[in-house]
């Protein structure tokens, strides 16, 4: 009866796993375009970020706040590196990218962020080099990236820029992901984040002297599309989105959690399309199904070599 049990609980536990997955991709996918609608709207890209992650930062300041210091200078420097790959630079090359180009484009090309990860670890580690099967994988994936820029070029209002600070968000993003891993073994993701979002803001704001702000906080609050969206990004998609996407982790592991983030850019084109009526041409569809297949052909040959070997 104590095995059943265990075993129920157990299936809860992923069930609720997989639920947590899927509304983070729900809200991450969902986020570039409610980026584009406040940049629609005159609000500029350093502007979004900065009044997203101080609202994010003070509501998990009110839910965290016992311990503020980290173990050493290093470990605070890996966290003042975090907020920046993660926040200022991530962030501000995604939202300057919604700036040159589509929608959709943007989030194909940071969904590549596992990706460039996994490659990023079997150059630094030789044990945990991607096998045959990733390098496939990332070669199918990269080809779509190209096809997605190419796309660009059929729009002349569109800059392939955007495309290329799209791709860099994703690095950056990689990164981050390395950095984490380190400091996940000594510290809780409450205060990770917390850092992190802190950090992130602080290392943003010297651009505020180049950009100056559209709107006041009292402008933001008197026009509902302005403020709803910000809302929905800073305590929805950024604290939220962490928070479910750390436990879902930590349920059915990296591999699989990872899995998830290949739907991201079919909720964007899905959204996108919707809301803002986003054209795509066929190329451009030609590499969001090469990039997804390349994310998962990787993922599937990798398992099988494994199961194999």
């Amino acid at each position: 009866m104590a095995i059943n049990t265990r075993k129920s609980a157990s299936g809860r536990s992923m069930i609720l796993a997989h639920l947590g997955a899927i509304v983070c991709v729900v809200m991450w996918g969902t986020s570039f375009v409610s980026t584009k609608v406040l940049l629609n709207c005159g609000m500029q890209p350093v502007e979004i970020y900065i009044y997203r992650f101080i609202l994010a930062y003070l509501t998990l300041l009110l839910i965290d706040h016992k311990r503020w210091r980290s173990n050493s200078w290093r470990d605070e420097g890996l966290l003042a590196m975090c907020g920046v790959l993660s926040g200022s630079v991530y962030f501000l090359a995604e939202n300057f990218a919604l700036e040159y180009t589509l929608v959709t484009n943007v989030s194909l090309l940071t969904s590549l962020s596992p990706l460039i990860t996994a490659l990023l670890i079997g150059l630094w580690y030789r044990n945990e080099r991607p096998g045959s099967g990733m390098v496939a994988g990332s070669m199918v994936a990269f080809a779509g990236v190209g096809c997605v820029i190419f796309n660009s070029s059929f729009n002349l209002q569109i800059n392939p820029l955007g495309d290329l600070l799209g791709l860099s968000a994703a690095v950056s993003f990689s990164f981050y992901s390395i950095i984490l891993g380190k400091l996940n073994a000594v510290y809780d993701v409450w205060f990770i984040t917390r850092k992190t979002f802190f950090y992130g803001v602080v290392t943003a704001l010297p651009f505020m002297l180049v950009e100056s702000p559209a709107f006041t906080v009292v402008e933001v609050a008197m026009r509902p599309e302005l403020w709803g969206n910000i809302v929905f990004l800073a305590i929805g998609a950024s604290l939220m989105g962490f928070v479910l996407w750390a436990a879902t982790v930590k349920n059915m592991g990296a591999v699989k959690a990872n899995n998830y983030l290949y739907v991201q850019p079919v909720v964007t084109l899905v959204v996108s399309a919707w809301l803002l009526g986003e054209q795509v041409s066929a190329i451009g569809y030609i590499g969001c199904g090469m990039i997804l297949a390349g994310l998962w052909l990787g993922d599937w040959l990798t398992r099988r070599q494994k199961m194999r070997g």
